[in-house]
């Protein structure tokens, strides 16, 4: 994909399919991590006009940081905690945590803000305009990356034939038992990841005492059963997003450039993918170096853009050009809506990224 970086076994930005087996490290640490916007029965001058009341509903109704969880007080409750957690000793373990970091958001590029959604044509059920959203981007939180790291383990146990620069790509068939726990896990954590978007959008639109008009999410961390070139192939979707023909993505840029709502085209020679985001320009430990705030307030100023936390090393610097992105997938997915972000608040500086 056109935002790809390297990445452990798969590139971020890379799509991979196989025959009958299952790759953890090819679907990333991260679970379905995962992108939601809502659109609300609100105006574009509602940012502007209700900037402290946004913030405040930022601040209370997500938790972002490793560690982040909900108290048991404050625990939320959504139907995917009463589906079979028993799938895997991970899963079974983790269950407790899960529930209390359910509706949180984490650490690393993951973040949750407030924008001006803009569509021209009369689609997705709106008339052409300006509108008020609200964009989330995390994933299965600990218990997600608690997943792939153990059946990664196992996997490179299984092939200890493959060299030490390939053995994120160790691969689990489905055929054994290991690898259907697996599959159920992380089929689990998928549902858990679209339970935190869930969370998150529905206390938000209490909060606001809005209607969402039009809501959409898609994973782009994992593997999906598909037909390609008339075979059934396991396609493993490591920061992409699936574009079959007709198909909804939404393809995140930074917090200071938009986002955009496409349709897919079904282009057969990207397995109907298409990317995930902008994509990083260099690793975290290079933007720390090279950046300050000194040089990012001013450009976030001239944005319009309201911050109200974020590592150094999630600064829009950092990324790629949203828009030579979208240009260079021109035969992926065509544009129909764009989300601009006005109000942005990420994991705060010093925590450990979990993306």
């Amino acid at each position: 994909m056109p935002d790809c970086h390297t990445g452990y076994g798969l590139p971020v930005g890379g799509v991979l399919a196989t025959k009958n087996t299952v790759i953890p490290y090819a679907v990333g640490v991260d679970i379905s991590c995962s992108v939601k916007i809502s659109v609300f029965d609100l105006p574009a001058i509602y940012l502007k006009k209700n900037e402290s009341l946004l913030k405040q509903v930022l601040e209370q109704q997500t938790r972002f940081g490793v560690g982040a969880e909900f108290k048991e007080k404050e625990k939320r409750y959504h139907p995917v905690m009463d589906e079979d957690w028993s799938v895997s000793l991970v899963t079974q373990r983790f269950k407790d945590k899960a529930w209390t970091q359910l509706g949180t958001s984490g650490s690393g590029n993951h973040f949750v803000e407030f924008g001006i959604f803009q569509i021209n044509e009369n689609d997705l059920g709106l008339p052409p305009g300006e509108y008020t959203a609200l964009l989330s981007h995390s994933g299965s939180r600990g218990t997600g990356a608690a997943v792939c790291e153990y059946y990664s383990r196992l996997a490179q146990k299984e092939h200890p034939e493959l060299p030490k620069e390939l053995k994120h790509l160790a691969w689990l068939s489905l055929d054994s038992t290991t690898g259907q726990e697996y599959w159920k896990a992380m089929q689990l954590m998928h549902d858990y990841a679209t339970a935190n978007h869930e969370l998150i959008h529905k206390h938000i639109a209490k909060a606001l005492h809005s209607k969402v008009l039009f809501t959409f999410g898609n994973s782009h961390n994992l593997a999906w059963k598909e037909t390609h070139y008339g075979n059934e192939l396991i396609v493993h979707r490591k920061g992409a997003t699936p574009a079959d023909k007709g198909l909804l993505g939404i393809i995140p840029g930074s917090m200071a450039s938009p986002t955009y709502l496409v349709r897919g085209k079904g282009n057969t020679e990207s397995l109907r993918s298409c990317a995930h985001g902008a994509g990083r320009l260099m690793s975290r430990t290079q933007a720390k170096k090279t950046f300050n705030w000194k040089q990012a307030s001013p450009y976030l100023k001239e944005k319009d853009v309201i911050l109200l936390s974020a590592g150094i090393d999630e600064v829009p610097f950092v990324y790629k050009d949203i828009h030579e992105i979208m240009e260079a997938q021109k035969d992926l997915v065509d544009i129909i809506a764009q989300f601009i972000p006005k109000i942005v608040k990420m994991a705060p500086s010093g925590e450990r990224p979990e993306d």
